[in-house]
């Protein structure tokens, strides 16, 4: 894995006045004057695919908003094995543990290119202190971690190595309104759906040569959803 310093990574203060996304991320309920009172900045940082946002056991300071990419969570065991455990896109908050605990629990890495916006865990706190409705948002996204933890585990991880793949070709599309979505490693995907890269390769060659997915480009997918939806009945 790569790691960018925040020196390497491009930094800039976000516009939240004018973010696209601004209605749909943990700060959505906050008004301009909520901005006003942050005197530490909200930077902007991307990473490209492959660099670590944060190592597992990093101290947690920050927590961090997506605003386009994909990003991986993934956990070392003390034997160096490791597991993806969850994949998070545009919108998801990144290193929401940094509310209650002082390290990381994941390294979080970036597999697509990744634009976020970070903000010190402390500033959350004190906007958090004088808005409730910043902690009905936070418990909402932790509601929604803990369901997407669930997903990765009851149905990306178990039953036949077909149906693993088309849930996660399901959940991927869903995520991104059912248009054409950047996929990554096949090496990644095993990680994923706990499969060795072989059997991953050999299955997305079948749903290609089955018409169940098409791949205009490399790694660039386009998914027959009700034909892959009778894979996991």
């Amino acid at each position: 894995m790569k790691r960018v310093s925040h020196a390497e990574a491009w930094t800039g203060l976000a516009d939240c006045r004018h973010c696209a996304i601004r209605k749909t991320v943990l700060f959505a309920g906050l008004e301009e004057s909520d901005f006003d009172r942050i005197h530490r900045p909200i930077d902007q940082l991307t990473y490209p695919p492959g660099a670590d946002l944060y190592s597992q056991g990093d101290p947690a300071g920050s927590i961090l908003t997506i605003r386009t990419g994909l990003v991986k969570l993934t956990q070392f065991l003390p034997d160096g094995t490791q597991r993806i455990v969850r994949l998070l896109c545009s919108t998801d908050v990144v290193g929401l543990e940094a509310m209650v605990s002082p390290r990381y629990e994941h390294t979080a890495t970036a597999l697509h290119a990744t634009q976020v916006c970070r903000i010190s865990a402390e500033t959350v706190k004190e906007l958090a202190c004088n808005q409730p409705k910043l902690c009905e948002d936070l418990m909402n996204r932790w509601h929604r971690a803990l369901n997407d933890a669930d997903r990765c585990i009851t149905e990306f991880c178990t039953g036949p190595a077909r149906s693993r793949v088309a849930r996660l070709l399901i959940w991927l599309c869903e995520r991104n309104q059912g248009e054409q979505y950047e996929l990554f490693g096949r090496e990644d995907l095993g990680a994923l759906l706990g499969l060795t890269t072989e059997t991953v390769s050999r299955i997305m060659a079948e749903l290609k040569r089955q018409g169940q997915i098409v791949e205009p480009k490399p790694n660039l997918l386009e998914c027959e959803l009700s034909s892959l939806e009778q894979l996991v009945l």
